[in-house]
């Protein structure tokens, strides 16, 4: 077993080093690694091996060895198949991500209805060649290990217990692969700059066995950082210019302060938050991208035009979790899907509600997708729109209805509240711009062929959006309303940088109402996006959010978050520091025009890294003892 593992491994990692090799030799010698790579296999087979080997004295001997038999050869067949299989996934999963498997592998194998049509409308080819593939080897194994059962004879007595310690303690040495303090992790093996490559070295099975007992421990996951008391802690998370003037009076909300609107307002304006799914700055031809997006092009000179805004995070629920509740990111999970965050967890819905305002979600496809309904439900929405809620769809692909269904729900919405005389707050979520690109037929000239490409996909949710915004200009409510449009991330993450920084840049506008049309220069922070709507929105309220107001000041300099796998990176302006878990803190500066991220040779400062580090510690501490809401 040990053997057939390692040569698959092996085989699988020369077979991406060599796909990547343009990646890997820029930035390392390819042999160093692949010898570090047979290290980190030993590491997956030790743990492999250690059930069967502490079951051995129980079941070796007497009657017992039949069983001890159909057990081992049970255990390798089912490591062999699993193994097997997430090897042969890999190469898919780093065209989409540009990294082995990792705690996403693990996410979304809980959605198994979406992931797999996902996967049978958009890349049939290569799950059914995937499958047979996967068949195939695990025939030619099983055939191995059925002969080598029955050839397998009972252990000497004496025998047993001269080799048995000894296989112990060389398993033990597998597993911990050093004679440091701490035992061999993932982080062991991060020797470049470019993430990818990092990954390559490990092998899957292993990565994604290392996510999954990360995990159960992610309650203090942004502890492998480093720690800090929580005084100093809280003051440099909290040590910004915008936050200089903020009175914080209750210690058991940390970051609970009253926020003086900027628009003075005798009814505050209704607010439309349209979160677009992966439309990074990739698409948007004015930050760098494709020309794929023309009707945000020319809204852009209706509103306010973030030049610099960043994601948090890759994810639609890290999106979610910084645009709707200001909420910082972590090493762990998004909080959408963290037990403690589903009820008494800040969103604009809690502070809107309170206020009388109907608040909604409208999704195209199901809303209990990635816990989605229950983040919301419990924490301020009142109603929740989704695919069962919309009457006769036009058009409904793997992933829900397409973005014109969405639309014409959130107008049907909109309408309804303002005939019935009610304030509204309305998150809107598209999802036509995702694997496998599936949209009406007829609606755009096609960026290129064949029809289901990424390119054109946006364009098609472009196009709807332009129509949306078209019809809501038209309706009493405009004059009443601000629109926020913003990505919830961009759609694939990837390049040679150890944080990917050009792939967290994406699109955000704010217009309607009112609203003066100007660039926002500054670096910028999804979580910055909530405490300025409801300063234009002419909301005066207590809330827990700690990002920048952009009415205040849209001139000084910004700040950026960006977690991205194990990585937090803090981006003041272009400069960059960023924390890897487990290791020393690296700097860098970021080059927005060429996109290119040059590290330096120096450390950041004690000073920086703890900045860096009290950035990513406060939102665990206030998840973990579930500060993060208004006064009950």
């Amino acid at each position: 077993m040990t053997i057939m593992i390692l040569l698959l491994l092996s085989v699988s990692r020369i077979g991406l080093f060599v796909w990547q090799y343009d990646r890997i030799s820029a930035v390392a010698s390819v042999w160093p690694l692949l010898i570090q790579g047979v290290r980190a296999d030993l590491i997956l087979v030790g743990l492999w091996l250690v059930i069967p080997l502490l079951l051995a004295p129980f079941l070796t001997a007497g009657k017992w060895f039949s069983v001890w038999r159909w057990f081992c050869y049970g255990w390798a067949l089912m490591g062999l198949t699993l193994f097997i299989f997430v090897e042969l996934s890999t190469p898919q999963f780093i065209l989409q991500y540009d990294i082995r498997p990792n705690r996403l592998y693990i996410e979304y194998l809980k959605y198994p209805e979406e992931v797999f049509s996902t996967l049978w409308q958009g890349f049939r080819a290569m799950l059914l060649g995937g499958i047979a593939v996967t068949a195939l080897l695990i025939w030619c194994a099983n055939t191995l290990l059925q002969r080598v059962r029955l050839r397998t004879e009972p252990y000497q007595k004496k025998t047993f217990w001269l080799t048995w310690p000894v296989l112990l303690v060389v398993v033990f040495g597998m597993i911990r692969s050093t004679t440091e303090h701490r035992p061999a992790n993932p982080a062991l093996f991060a020797v470049t700059s470019d993430a990818l490559v990092n990954s390559l070295v490990i092998n899957s099975p292993y990565s994604v066995l290392y996510a999954i007992y990360s995990l159960k421990h992610e309650a203090n996951s942004s502890e492998i950082y480093g720690k800090l008391p929580f005084d100093e802690m809280l003051a440099l998370a909290l040590d910004w210019p915008w936050l200089k003037q903020a009175v914080f009076t209750d210690p058991g909300l940390p970051t609970l302060h009253y926020s003086q609107a900027t628009a003075k307002r005798a009814k505050p304006l209704n607010l439309v938050i349209i979160l677009e799914e992966s439309l990074g700055a990739t698409f948007v031809e004015s930050l760098g991208g494709v020309a794929v997006t023309p009707e945000l092009e020319k809204l852009k000179h209706d509103g306010w035009w973030f030049e610099q805004m960043y994601a948090t995070g890759t994810r639609s629920v890290r999106g979610i979790e910084a645009v709707v509740s200001g909420f910082m990111p972590t090493p762990a999970q998004s909080v959408v899907k963290l037990s403690l965050a589903q009820q008494n967890f800040y969103t604009l819905g809690s502070t809107l509600s309170q206020q009388g305002y109907n608040t909604s979600f409208i999704y195209g496809g199901e809303a209990h997708f990635d816990n989605m309904r229950s983040y919301f439900t419990g924490n301020g929405i009142e109603q929740v729109i989704d695919l069962p809620q919309m009457d006769n769809p036009v058009f409904v692909g793997s992933w829900g209805a397409s973005d014109e269904d969405l639309f014409t729900a959130a107008s049907k919405h909109l309408d309804e509240m303002h005939q019935h005389q009610r304030p509204f707050f309305s998150l809107v979520f598209s999802s036509s711009n995702h694997t496998p690109f599936e949209f009406p037929d007829g609606r755009i000239d096609l960026h290129e062929q064949p029809k289901q490409t990424v390119n054109n996909a946006v364009k098609y949710a472009d196009y709807s959006l332009g129509k949306f915004i078209a019809h809501a200009r038209q309706q009493p409510y405009w004059q009443n309303t601000l629109f926020l449009i913003v990505a919830d991330h961009d759609n694939r993450v990837y390049g040679n940088n150890l944080v990917p920084v050009e792939k967290f840049h994406i699109p955000a506008l704010i217009l309607g109402a009112d609203v003066i049309p100007k660039r926002i220069k500054p670096v910028a922070s999804q979580i910055d996006l909530a405490p300025t709507l409801l300063s234009l929105m002419g909301i005066n309220a207590q809330t827990p959010l700690i990002g920048r107001d952009f009415s205040h000041d849209d001139i000084s300099p910004g700040r950026a978050l960006m977690q991205f796998d194990q990585y937090f990176a803090l981006m003041e302006q272009q400069q960059l520091t960023i924390l890897r878990p487990q290791q020393n803190a690296v700097s860098g500066v970021y080059d927005p025009v060429g996109k290119k991220l040059t590290l330096s040779d120096q450390a950041p400062s004690a000073t920086q890294t703890k900045r860096a580090l009290a950035q990513v510690l406060l939102p665990s501490y206030l998840y973990r003892q579930q500060q993060y809401h208004l006064v009950n």
